[in-house]
């Protein structure tokens, strides 16, 4: 499944999910603007593992929960590469206060993973329209569908992105432009990108790892949990060619365990 000759922007590709989605986008061709704020090693390490891989990449320092910057970003993205055909929003902020947010943090949380993700949209629209062509995917999660016990203003907005991909793909629909959103459950994020393997076990933790095995399948069917690379893969399929069919939709990502 090649990207070849198209432009994608990810956001919070300095670690995590987006670092993964922006190595896997590389590697099938895309050029990719890698968005970030806080995270400078990380997004550096991104760039220099694209251009490892002889991809093309740039880096795009920008808060998404302010409009200029976002703006911006886009633009430079755009000036660079010649266009935007596909956006990945990423970027988010979990806190994890249960209830306890004040309106400073429930200000931050909704600015940066909802507000955020309506304005990147936003801005990355006239440069699609200009195309004809058009990929966004908001990446939300498994707390959207249903109510956990850990931050109820993070699930809210994840709830929300649903909402917002749906609207977004009626309106976009016209200027063929896709809006699908993603679900992850678990996912495992750190240094490692789209090519993690399994780490050496020394011959003393095999049955310890077995039995964290059979644990794991009380809460996840396949046995383990997500990684950056599965998510990567499914950004690639809805940004490709293969899904023009394919809008409004939210994808659940999750290994089965929301069927436990």
């Amino acid at each position: 499944m090649s990207l070849a000759g198209r432009v994608a922007l990810v956001t919070g590709a300095g670690t995590g999910i987006g670092q993964g989605v922006a190595l896997m986008l590389a590697e099938r061709g895309a050029k990719v603007a890698l968005g970030y704020h806080s995270s400078d090693e990380g997004a550096k390490d991104t760039l220099r593992r694209i251009e490892e891989l002889g991809g093309e990449a740039m880096l795009v320092r920008a808060n998404v929960a302010i409009r200029t910057e976002i703006e911006a970003m886009a633009q430079a993205a755009a000036e660079r590469f010649g266009g935007l055909g596909i956006l990945v929003n990423n970027a988010a902020l979990q806190l994890n206060y249960n209830f306890d947010h004040d309106d400073d943090t429930y200000d931050r949380q909704i600015n940066v993973n909802l507000k955020g993700y309506w304005q990147c949209i936003q801005a990355v629209v006239p440069y699609m329209k200009e195309k004809g062509f058009g990929r966004i995917v908001n990446i939300s999660s498994v707390h959207g569908k249903r109510p956990t016990d850990f931050d109820t203003v993070y699930a809210m907005t994840k709830g929300a992105i649903k909402m917002l991909t749906r609207e977004s793909a009626i309106e976009l629909a016209k200027y063929g432009i896709t809006v699908n959103a993603i679900e992850p459950g678990a996912i495992r994020v750190g240094r490692q990108g789209t090519k993690e393997t399994k780490p050496f076990v020394p011959p003393e933790l095999a049955e310890r790892a077995r039995e964290e095995r059979r644990d794991l399948r009380w809460k996840f069917p396949l046995g383990r949990v997500g990684l950056p690379s599965d998510v990567a893969s499914l950004v690639c399929y809805i940004a490709s060619d293969e899904t023009e069919f394919l809008t409004g939709a939210a994808i659940r990502l999750d290994g089965g365990s929301m069927l436990l």
